[in-house]
């Protein structure tokens, strides 16, 4: 049986340096959805050329806006890449310029390019969930965060920080926290019986 053996991580995106190659429908979306789930990501974009609704969105957050081809030189200083252009030559030598400089890289659509994926996400104040399908459907993880998102409740962020309060609370080492954290939240995931 094949199985997803991606390893998430949840990265501080404002501290880290996006580059989108591409300024078109799919850049836009890459976009949109980065800055929804990280309104504080630093993110230039080189194109040669943007959609209205990319420029527009580019005003609400720490976004720059390039218009030119690509060329390597646009990786520099940069963390992780996202390749989003119609030319599949061109999103092979961002791919493989990203190699040569270990940079992480995502061709978007092409799995084997692909050092990362920008899955499905819910956020509920402190409380974020990351969705993966191993790059196999989109559309299951959009129907999995849209789940997510009815099943979670609005109060989540409530629950979280008072949990962080009482954590501070709490004496003795390390295990012996962890152990009364998950004593107090066990009712949390236990089935009523019926």
């Amino acid at each position: 049986m094949e199985r997803n053996n991606l390893y998430p991580i949840f990265l501080k995106t404002k501290n880290l340096q996006v580059l989108i190659v591409g300024g078109g429908f799919v850049a836009e979306e890459k976009l949109t959805f980065l800055l929804k789930s990280s309104p504080d990501a630093c993110v230039t974009m080189v194109s040669p050329m943007f959609r209205s609704g990319t420029v527009n969105l580019s005003k609400k957050g720490n976004v720059s806006l390039v218009e030119d081809v690509y060329d390597k030189k646009y990786l520099e200083g940069k963390h992780i890449v996202v390749a989003t252009t119609d030319i599949p030559e061109v999103n092979v030598k961002v791919w493989e310029d990203c190699r040569a400089q270990a940079k992480l890289v995502n061709v978007a659509d092409n799995p084997p390019y692909c050092d990362f994926y920008m899955g499905g996400i819910v956020t509920k104040g402190n409380v974020k969930v990351a969705i993966s399908t191993n790059g196999k459907s989109p559309t299951t993880a959009k129907r999995l965060r849209q789940f997510f998102e009815e099943v979670l409740p609005e109060n989540i962020d409530d629950l979280v920080k008072n949990l962080n309060e009482f954590r501070k609370t709490i004496k003795g080492d390390f295990e012996e926290k962890v152990e009364t954290l998950n004593e107090f939240t066990k009712g949390l995931i236990e089935k009523k019986e019926s």
